[in-house]
């Protein structure tokens, strides 16, 4: 039985969600603001964590911060009041995994938790040792992090890392989202193409002067450029 941590500052909604939950047979453990959700993990890690963007004493984004200085494996689905772009990349952006917006639907909640859980409970696909390059840069999929030629480092999320993977596996194919989707989120994800979409964007931030590899196919998806 999976364990669902809860953060959410609104009784009504956290008590809605941890019900549905619950209903659907996963253990649910609830907090109400940002620094309860530091010390549940820390008792004890979750095996998924459903984080609030606006709560009192931290904010979701305070919390995701510093789970992630530590954590890069576990589960985390934003959900915000915010409607704007920006605010859904900055969640995306210091390692969340899925965002949902107020209001959502329960239906859309089980969907994105249970793809969300069986992505992390799939086995390293990777080789030991294994690495991916393009140009001056590495990818050391073991530790996933880029390492530039100057040594310098940047971390991946597991879901940027499973992106980057599948397209360097597919040089030169045109990659359909829908394709894209389903072997990262899964086939029962209820998700729009544009959660994709944010998350190419910032795969490509972190691969700096690489970045155009990823090429945009319009109409289709995504293609990776080999040397």
């Amino acid at each position: 039985m999976a364990d669902v941590l809860i953060a959410e500052d609104d009784a009504d909604i956290r008590e809605w969600v941890a019900l549905a939950l619950t209903k659907a047979h996963y253990q649910v453990r609830t907090v109400a603001d940002g620094a309860a959700a530091l010390v549940a993990y820390a008792e004890r890690r979750p095996d998924i964590l459903i984080l609030d963007i606006m709560m009192p004493r931290k904010s979701g984004y305070d919390v995701c911060i510093e789970i992630r200085k530590k954590d890069r494996q576990l589960p985390i689905i934003m959900i915000t009041a915010k409607g704007s772009e920006q605010d859904k990349v900055l969640g995306l952006d210091i390692g969340a995994d899925d965002y949902l917006a107020k209001p959502f639907g329960l239906s859309e909640l089980k969907a994105r938790v249970a793809a969300l859980l069986r992505r992390a409970a799939m086995p390293p696909a990777e080789t030991p040792g294994e690495m991916i390059k393009y140009g001056t840069y590495v990818v050391d999929v073991a530790s996933q992090r880029i390492r530039a030629a100057d040594g310098a480092e940047t971390p991946l999320t597991p879901l940027e890392l499973g992106l980057l993977r599948y397209l360097a596996a597919h040089p030169g194919e045109a990659v359909s989202r829908d394709k894209l989707l389903n072997a990262l989120w899964g086939v029962s994800y209820m998700g729009t193409t544009r959660t994709l979409d944010q998350r190419i964007n910032l795969l490509r931030k972190k691969l700096g002067p690489e970045a155009d590899r990823i090429e945009t196919v319009y109409g289709r998806g995504y293609r990776f450029r080999a040397d």
